[in-house]
């Protein structure tokens, strides 16, 4: 009797009821996965937040240091740099050890970073050694910052059952779009009223703060949990550093469902970087009068709810019969075709109102990718998840140095905004072609 009062007590703090079908061991239960739910969804915000620091300031940075587009390009992508390197090893580890422990500790580096930047800028006299010190910064930082990523995809991979992990990863993935808010807003008004190094450090705060609340209120709080179960269920070790064997790359290598997802993340994630990098200096330069805090916030207000409906309507669409592969297609042609399109008519507009819209609904609309080839690792792989998406988005990475830097290259030699959407807009097509001809939804390696 008293053994049966402790399982329901047990049963009770995991977060299900007495009459509730136990789940695997290493699965969240419903109130763990709503803590973590709102946890990576205020650390993708923060995460955001200071990746976009940057953009956001480039422009109050440039004229104080007379950089040029070449140099603030140069700046804006060598982050991804060093984001592309660590995808692989971040899913990786986390796929071994557990993505709670890999995702806090990149954490403390990037958010650390964000908050001493304007002592980086401001150490050295002399512009061109600031400028190289500023870029090796950016370069760490986006180190730090590519284990988010793989890390939460391995974690939600092994500890959520497959019918959940759709909107639970569109939900997580939307607190990208608060932490831009974040930035675009409180980062505008700090930036015109107390200047840009501010902007840093009220942004490095937010991050430093959620990952004490990562640390003490989450992690150590599932550990005390599970070193609590231990007494009774002697597997539950597993729940921390789940067993994996080596990712078996050839079978993947081999798939042309494999690679039609990198190519289309390629593609996708080279308009998302692009805009995100460039859309505060292409409003400044084209429409002078315009709000810091309007077009820094109103796109990434529009994405969240974009965001969090693709998800559940494709979620909704699998439960009611339609394959993975048909649901992840259909969400990728809207992704990319639907920003193409307003890529294409944002220069034919004239108005700041327009091109506001136009801007806004070519993000909107790239928000489904976040339930399409971004959780597509999860379909085809989902033992080795994480390593597959850390694959996937270092690949993604690439567009990051060398679009953004192309961009801006672009602009400095013809000074056509119009130049750089078009192209970015047939990139989106070609990677909508590509994954409607060949993506998949099955499993490839179970």
């Amino acid at each position: 009797m008293v053994a049966k009062v402790h399982d329901i007590q047990m049963n009770d703090v995991n977060g299900i009821l007495p009459n509730q079908k136990k789940t695997d061991d290493k699965q969240w239960l419903r109130s763990r996965k709503n803590v973590w739910l709102g946890t990576l969804f205020c650390g993708c915000a923060a995460l955001y937040a200071c990746r976009t620091t940057m953009p956001i300031t480039i422009v109050a940075i440039t004229k104080e240091l007379e950089w040029s587009k070449t140099d603030a390009g140069s700046v804006l992508s060598c982050f991804f740099w060093g984001y592309s390197l660590t995808q692989v090893i971040g899913g990786y580890l986390s796929d071994r050890f557990g993505g709670e422990f890999v995702i806090m500790s990149a954490a403390i580096g990037w958010s650390v970073i964000t908050f001493w930047t304007p002592q980086i800028v401001r150490t050295f006299d002399d512009h061109s050694v600031t400028l190289t010190f500023v870029i090796l910064s950016r370069v760490l930082m986006g180190l730090c910052q590519g284990m988010h990523f793989p890390s939460v995809t391995s974690l939600s991979s092994q500890r959520l059952p497959d019918e959940d992990r759709t909107s639970f990863f569109s939900t997580v993935s939307a607190g990208v779009h608060l932490g831009t808010i974040f930035s675009g807003s409180i980062g505008s008004y700090v930036l015109e009223s107390y200047g840009w190094p501010s902007v840093f450090h009220v942004t490095g705060v937010f991050a430093i703060s959620w990952v004490l609340f990562l640390k003490y209120f989450v992690i150590e709080r599932q550990i005390s949990l599970s070193a609590l179960k231990s007494t009774t269920d002697s597997q539950s070790q597993q729940q921390i550093c789940p067993a994996r064997t080596s990712v078996p790359w050839l079978i993947l290598f081999r798939s042309s469902g494999f690679w039609a997802m990198i190519i289309s993340h390629i593609c996708e994630t080279n308009s998302t970087h692009i805009l995100i990098s460039w859309l505060p200096t292409y409003f400044h330069e084209n429409f002078p009068g315009s709000k810091g805090w309007v077009f820094n916030v109103v796109p990434w207000i529009i994405c969240i709810p974009f965001s969090i409906l693709g998800g559940w309507t494709a979620e909704n669409l699998i439960r009611k019969g339609f394959t993975v592969t048909f649901v992840r297609k259909l969400m990728e042609t809207l992704a990319q075709l639907g920003k193409a399109f307003f890529l294409l008519l944002i220069g034919s507009v004239q108005s700041f109102e327009a091109a506001l819209f136009c801007m806004t609904f070519a993000l909107a609309a790239g928000s489904f990718h976040n339930c399409a080839v971004f959780i597509n690792p999860q379909d085809i792989a989902p033992k080795y998840a994480g390593s597959v998406f850390g694959l996937m988005n270092m690949a993604g990475a690439i567009p990051g140095f060398i679009g953004v830097y192309l961009a801006g290259h672009i602009l400095e030699v013809t000074g056509s905004w119009i130049a750089v959407f078009n192209i970015t807009a047939i990139v989106n097509v070609v990677g909508a072609v590509v994954y409607v001809c060949f993506g998949t939804g099955r499993c490839i390696v179970p």
